[in-house]
């Protein structure tokens, strides 16, 4: 499916039927896998065969879905976990372990920067946050000797801030780790990150990929570019003898293609269990085969309300990278051409009181924890997502306490903006 567009990738890439087998990408909904000797089922077990004995490390749906959502990223192999949180641990973890240390954008999901500024701490395992705006030498400066890896958002959940993927790569590069990006809000439609030098790609599926608010997963996308031998040191996991399968080295025998998603697979699947349902996996297939369509519209009434929003008096600011005067428009312009993604970001001049208001008035729109719906659905990031955070943490992060994300649906664009304006009208 190399040659195809992205568009035909949506419908057709991952799975390729045979003669009398099934259109559509079956559901194999079976814990185990039957075999008839002992010694074909050892070869599994052994990594010296491919296959499947157990759902929790492999599924055939699953396969056939990463297979998907490799072609799209443009990667070499993918897999898929029970959420998007599990992906970005896992793809962290994969390679960080106790000891290590990351850089990181500060400008990230809120239960991310948790993850790993609580969690992972737990673990021994530090990091260091810079603003996505940084110099280079305020980037290059954050690094240690026991650095392993860079990890940002493309577009910054909730704050929309746009990475500067290249920048962020090089200093990566010429430190010798990878550098990892949630592509979840763009989506492959709308940014390739492997494109512009990301090394590995992670997704919560349960957003746009998804699409329709039906199942919860997540994916990670190896590029199949970084050389891993080529640092050696910095990645034992990686490069030296695994004892758990008999003394493999996974950069040696999977090779640069295949490595990180095979050592992910055997390693941390195995022993953290966080597999999607081969159900889901159905399901968010369903969602993909639609996405390149979807993203159009999203964008479109982004757009629409961001306008519209930027021109009311009772709202601050509007953070929308498709606004000329935003200050991401240039960065996005470059990574981002068709468009980034349905979700509008406005702080209301009445900060927490204000935002609470507006959202008790709102009609068409949702209170829920979600976002990247074909259902419009809002949120005050500060008493919900980011409730962990205190104020210093927040405005770091870009989600001041009256901010309000709004995420636009599929719905008319007229009616959006109409049950905005009917819910502005409420704030006195």
């Amino acid at each position: 499916m190399s040659d195809y567009r992205i568009d035909t990738k949506c419908v057709q890439a991952g799975y390729t039927p045979g003669n009398g087998e099934p259109r559509q990408v079956p559901i194999v909904q079976s814990t185990t896998f039957k075999y008839a000797t002992s010694e074909a089922m050892g070869k599994l077990f052994d990594l010296e065969a491919t296959g499947y004995f157990y759902s929790r490390l492999q599924n055939p749906t699953n396969d056939y879905v990463a297979a998907k959502i490799a072609e799209l990223e443009g990667g070499s192999a993918a897999m898929l976990t029970s959420s998007g949180q599990a992906a970005i641990f896992m793809a962290l973890f994969n390679i960080c372990e106790s000891g290590g240390h990351i850089v990181s954008s500060s400008s990230i999901y809120g239960g991310t920067y948790n993850l790993l500024s609580v969690t992972m701490a737990k673990m021994d395992i530090d990091v260091t946050f810079v603003s996505p705006d940084c110099t280079e030498e305020e980037l290059d400066a954050a690094f240690r000797d026991n650095t392993k890896l860079v990890y940002g958002e493309t577009i910054a959940n909730p704050a929309l801030t746009v990475l500067d993927i290249e920048k962020f790569a090089e200093a990566a590069h010429s430190h010798g780790v990878p550098l990892i990006v949630d592509n979840t809000f763009p989506t492959p439609v709308n940014c390739r990150p492997i494109e512009w030098g990301a090394d590995i790609v992670v997704h919560s599926t349960t957003k746009y990929m998804d699409g329709h608010g039906a199942a919860v997963g997540g994916a990670i996308v190896d590029s199949g570019k970084f050389d891993w031998m080529a640092h050696a040191e910095k990645f034992p996991g990686l490069c030296t003898p695994d004892d758990s399968y008999h003394g493999i080295v996974y950069a040696e025998k999977f090779g640069i293609g295949g490595a990180y998603i095979t050592k992910c697979t055997v390693q941390l699947m195995r022993d953290l269990g966080c597999i999607q349902s081969p159900q889901n996996a159905y399901l968010l297939n369903l969602g993909l085969e639609s996405l390149h369509v979807r993203m159009l519209r999203h964008v479109e009434n982004g757009q629409a309300v961001a306008e519209y929003l930027q021109k009311h008096p009772k709202v601050a600011y509007v953070n929308y990278s498709g606004l000329p005067d935003s200050p991401y428009y240039e960065r996005a312009q470059k990574y981002l051409p068709n468009g980034g993604c349905g979700v509008v970001s406005f702080e209301l001049k009445g900060g927490r009181s204000a935002a609470e208001l507006f959202m008790k008035n709102l009609k068409l729109a949702s209170i829920v924890t979600h976002v990247a719906d074909a259902r419009t659905c809002c949120l005050n990031p500060a008493s919900s997502t980011h409730r962990q955070l205190n104020e210093e943490q927040l405005i770091a992060a870009g989600v001041p306490a009256g901010l309000v994300r709004m995420s636009c649906g599929l719905e008319d664009k007229r009616d959006l903006i109409a049950d905005l304006e009917q819910a502005l009208a409420a704030i006195e």
